[in-house]
């Protein structure tokens, strides 16, 4: 059994780029970074900065494109996936990217009090075959109707 599963909650450090293939498939890509703390052996507090890579297809990426810009938090959910090309000066390089599958909103809407927006992805990737995922929406809206039960990232102790 195989597993490739990568889940990320961060914040943009750019705005998406969003173009189509010449199939006239859409394709996003921005980063996201991710912040790890701790404190070291002294007591004092040490912070280390993580940049990932995100690329979304199809319907995902026009959301993505749509309603996602630099600062937004965002949770991705997809795979690993590393590409390589040969550079105009000869060297092999590498990249390693996500591939979103799934991508929930994190911030509120300003003009809303509703909770956070789930956009799951079907058929991310050219001859992929179709992701079914379960809709969360209508049990996200159901819990963010209740102020009281909702659960804060800043009160998860990880």
């Amino acid at each position: 059994m195989n597993l490739n599963k990568a889940m990320i909650i961060g914040n943009l450090t750019r705005d998406p780029e969003v173009r189509s293939t010449p199939q006239g498939t859409s394709v996003a890509s921005f980063t996201v970074a991710t912040n790890l703390v701790w404190k070291d052996q002294s007591g004092q507090k040490q912070e280390k900065v993580e940049y990932h890579d995100v690329v979304a297809w199809r319907k995902l990426a026009d959301i993505v494109g749509q309603y996602l810009k630099k600062g937004s938090k965002v949770y991705i959910e997809g795979r690993l996936q590393t590409r390589d090309w040969t550079g105009q000066d000869g060297v092999k390089k590498y990249r390693t990217e996500i591939i979103a599958e799934n991508m929930i909103m994190l911030d509120r809407p300003s003009n809303q009090g509703q909770g956070t927006r789930s956009a799951p992805a079907q058929n991310n990737e050219p001859d992929l075959p179709t992701i079914e995922q379960e809709d969360t929406s209508t049990k996200q809206n159901s819990e963010s109707e209740s102020d009281s039960d909702e659960i804060k990232l800043e009160d998860i102790p990880f």
